[in-house]
């Protein structure tokens, strides 16, 4: 079928619901994973991308060790899968012990010509509920364009910058990518299978999944204001993040709006975000 907007409305409106448990022990995991010192059954923000996951059997899984396509999501006929952003609202904190039920909409369904060639966005609309209770809501973009990885975008706002009022430097190391990809049952091979990002994606190296990059630049606030302080939260990948590079993590208060951004070791752009506090 095309790469065509209209060729996959009828997936417009599709729902699927799914239950899960925050044990303690993922919260243990989930903390140690981010390297967070924090204690205590109330979770981190950003937990939700570790709960309610795709479970297809690994002999299932396509050549890229994606799910197989069809089903909830539409099966784009273009071959890389991303995850591009997501707007986030954050109703309640989360504990361990929670049972967890989400509910998941697709709700548009987009086709457009990029720099790349051919991009299909498929945005799907997730409400996480902690025993009965709204949690989290968060409308994730997924994007699916063609070969290649994408061109890297020209240095954007420097990381040096002296109106950061937070500063975070990190190297993602190969164990922190494995980790994440476990916590969240990812098994998309550009985060640990390096010659095949380089030969077959088309990256330089191991790329950092970029809901790992937003759960840092959560952590980030976190260390600075407290936890579970904000009520929204949203985040676009620009640039992919790479195992082995530093990683520059920023962010700055004015009133209750909070700018976040992540920074390549290049000065490249490879996430931009905004938050807001309660």
């Amino acid at each position: 079928m095309p790469a065509t907007g209209d060729a996959w409305q009828d997936w417009v409106g599709r729902t699927q619901m799914q239950a899960d448990i925050l044990t303690p022990g993922l919260l243990d995991r989930f903390r140690a994973t981010i390297d967070s010192d924090a204690t205590g059954t109330e979770a981190p923000q950003g937990i939700h991308f570790a709960l309610c996951l795709p479970d297809a059997p690994t002999a299932s899984l396509g050549v890229d060790g994606h799910p197989p396509r069809g089903g909830f999501l539409p099966p784009v006929d273009l071959p890389r899968r991303m995850w591009a952003s997501s707007s986030i609202a954050f109703a309640a904190a989360i504990h361990a012990g929670a049972a967890i039920r989400r509910t998941s909409e697709i709700v548009a369904v987009r086709a457009k010509t990029g720099g790349s060639g051919a991009l299909v966005f498929v945005d799907v609309a997730h409400q996480t509920f902690a025993d009965d209770a709204l949690a989290v809501s968060e409308t994730q973009t997924i994007v699916y364009r063609g070969d290649g990885a994408p061109a890297a975008p020209a240095p954007g706002p420097d990381a040096a910058a002296p109106d950061w009022h937070w500063q975070r430097d990190l190297t993602p190391t190969p164990p922190l990518l494995l980790r994440f990809s476990a916590l969240t049952f990812n098994s998309h091979r550009i985060h640990y299978d390096l010659p095949y990002a380089q030969g077959t994606e088309g990256y330089r190296g191991l790329v950092v999944h970029g809901p790992l990059t937003a759960t840092l630049l959560l952590d980030l606030a976190a260390r600075h204001i407290g936890a579970n302080r904000l009520a929204r939260f949203a985040f676009r990948g620009v640039s992919p993040a790479y195992a082995g590079e530093t990683l520059h993590l920023r962010g700055k208060v004015e009133g209750a709006a909070i700018t976040l951004a992540a920074f390549g070791s290049d000065g490249r752009d490879v996430m931009a975000a905004t938050a807001e506090l309660r």
